[in-house]
């Protein structure tokens, strides 16, 4: 199948600004509207755009990473984002805080909702990537 160079193109330049937005959505997601689903969600976009223009086969050579192996991850953070509560003496998934005070930044906010949705955001751009790259290899097949 031949493919648009204008597509291809507008997928190079599209995917870091998707990346960027979806990184700012799970950033704020505890805070504000977001959090690690949505931004995995933008960021499959992202991946799904590539996969369009330039086909699953070379994607999976760009990227070079293992989906299902990510997925694993993902799920092994989040997991541990609601241990860490148990450990400090509460519930499954109790938020725990940590305010360290960095040098010319200031105090940070940092927390186990932050680790949990790190965690999501792996687990949804994973599987959406791929269900997406599965979906165009079968779409290839049956060309």
């Amino acid at each position: 199948m031949t493919r648009s160079v204008f597509f291809q193109f507008v997928a190079r330049v599209m995917l870091p600004v998707l990346l960027i937005f979806s990184l700012m959505l799970m950033l704020r997601g505890h805070n504000e509207a977001g959090g690690g689903f949505v931004g995995g969600l933008v960021a499959s976009c992202g991946v799904m755009l590539m996969t369009l223009a330039y086909g699953p086969d070379e994607v999976r050579q760009r990227f070079k990473i293992d989906f299902l192996r990510l997925m694993f991850w993902g799920l092994l953070i989040a997991v541990f984002a609601g241990v860490l509560g148990l450990f400090a003496g509460g519930a499954f998934l109790e938020a725990e805080w940590w305010k360290p005070f960095i040098q010319g930044i200031g105090r940070l906010e940092l927390g186990t909702p932050l680790l949990f949705d790190i965690g999501v955001y792996i687990i949804v751009l994973s599987v959406t990537s791929s269900i997406v790259m599965s979906m165009a290899e079968e779409g290839e097949r049956n060309d």
